[in-house]
């Protein structure tokens, strides 16, 4: 079995580290000077050397020579995803105490460090604090907000920061030399910048590729990653334009049956759209559409919401569409859409005219903000009924009793719909905070008239026997 291209390609020394030089000069000049720290912190994204350099450092501090088959017993790596425990962590304070076997240092290397339980940070704080002088600490993690700052206080940190497109360019281009794989510059160029900063993931992806045996083309790595055709994207985009539903439909149908990954799209979208607001030429939905476009890859129907969030954009009003509502046969007939049909129940109160909304928001508009919700999502506005809100400049703070409806709310689709019903009727964007707080006041729900529906006198009833609640509609 052949050894994956990123394990080949690892640094083993300081010096062909790449895209960290800012790292590596510091720590250079601490082991030349001896000024060694007892605990050290690299935080950053993936795939970038935060646990190469550990391992590095780790050698380098003892005088050991490194490489991939090195094992040496008083080089100590840990896993924080698997030993996360509490008993783990104390297990390795015992340890922390028994000299090394044969090297100057212990050097324990705990990997994504952020995993473990705040039963067992507190149980390495009281290493951190009074660690004995023959051991090192080396954290490593790429949540480094996770941790507690008590922990963080305690090391040196490093942020290792995301490898540049020329960067990574340049290390894929010689790797492929190296290893004899014929790429196109442009298709290099393309696995370079959906590498993401990360070397593992573009010499993965150059290794996945090497398979092939021919010349690799950018329609190769277009292939490998599910990227869409840019003229596929600039028609898309001209739908959007136009608001031409039906024709986006159809592109989005296209986009599926050629497996085309839809995370992808909605970025090569959204970098059309940046450069739209970047050149003056943008229109209201832009930002809109942007914020939408986050919600795609999280998502466990990411291509269900990428169709929603466009259709959205293209249902806009004032804009006449250019092929959805009206179109005309082959004998030049106009054909008029299907009527609607009617809804199961229509709404027992008058629709509001946005309009007629002032067009500055304080607390005296949230019945009007619930009502708004109420159109587009009917769960949620059950939910924000029993909101207590709190308005503090730009933060709007909505208390919950309960945690279920805490966590409906503080989804960040949630969150976008109340935001953006807000800025479409005031003109103001809030940032929008679901919390439990068992003091929050329960609001009386609103009475509900016997001649609306004949039940007065069977609510008041109930209402009697278990108090104020939440009156479900039907």
């Amino acid at each position: 079995m052949g050894q994956a291209l990123y394990r080949k390609y690892r640094s083993h020394s300081l010096d062909e580290v790449v895209g960290q030089d800012h790292i590596v000069e510091t720590l250079k000049q601490a082991l030349s000077s001896g000024r060694l720290s007892h605990a050290y912190l690299f935080s950053g994204p993936k795939g970038v050397g935060k646990t190469s350099v550990a391992r590095i450092l780790a050698h380098e501090v003892n005088q050991l020579p490194y490489k991939d088959e090195t094992i040496h017993l008083d080089i100590v790596e840990i896993d924080g995803a698997s030993n996360r425990r509490i008993d783990e962590i104390r297990d390795l304070r015992e340890r922390v105490n028994i000299a090394p076997t044969s090297a100057k240092y212990k050097v324990y290397i705990i990997d994504e460090v952020h995993m473990l339980t705040k039963e067992a940070f507190n149980a390495l704080l009281k290493t951190l604090e009074e660690p004995p002088a023959h051991c090192l600490f080396i954290l490593a993690t790429t949540e480094a907000h996770k941790l507690p700052e008590t922990i963080i206080s305690r090391t040196q940190r490093f942020n290792f920061k995301p490898i540049s497109k020329s960067s990574l360019t340049s290390h894929l281009g010689k790797i492929a030399k190296k290893e004899k794989i014929d790429i196109k510059p442009e298709a290099l160029d393309l696995l370079a910048e959906h590498g993401e900063g990360s070397f593992r993931d573009g010499i993965s992806l150059l290794d996945q590729l090497a398979g092939l045996q021919k010349l690799i083309s950018t329609e190769d790595v277009q292939s490998l990653l599910g990227l869409p055709p840019e003229q596929l994207v600039g028609e898309i985009i001209n739908d959007l334009r136009t608001a031409g539903s039906k024709s986006l439909i159809d592109r989005l149908e296209q986009a599926r049956e050629q497996a085309i990954n839809p995370a992808a799209l909605a970025a090569s979208i959204g970098k059309h759209l940046r450069q739209d607001l970047a050149s003056g030429s943008a229109q209201p939905w832009h930002s809109r559409l942007l914020r939408n476009l986050l919600e795609v890859a999280p998502s466990s129907n990411p291509y269900d919401v990428l169709e929603i969030s466009l259709l959205e954009t293209t249902n806009r009003p004032g804009q006449p569409a250019a092929n959805s509502d009206i179109q005309q046969d082959s004998a030049g007939q106009t054909n008029e859409p299907p009527a609607k049909k009617p809804e199961a129940r229509e709404s027992s109160r008058p629709a509001i005219d946005k309009n007629s909304l002032p067009q500055k928001f304080d607390l005296a508009n949230w019945p009007s903000v619930i009502d708004l919700v109420k159109d587009k999502a009917a769960s949620l506005y059950t939910a924000l009924r029993l909101a207590a809100p709190d308005l503090s400049g730009n933060r709007l703070t909505l208390r919950f009793q309960f945690p279920l409806h805490q966590k409906k709310i503080n989804s960040p689709s949630a969150k976008n719909l109340v935001g953006s019903i807000i800025e479409d009727a005031f003109g103001v964007r809030l940032v929008i905070e679901a919390v439990v707080d068992k003091s929050a006041p329960r609001h009386p729900v609103k009475a509900v008239s016997p001649s609306e529906n004949g039940q007065g006198d069977e609510l008041q009833s109930i209402s009697n026997i278990f108090g104020a609640a939440e009156v479900l509609e039907s």
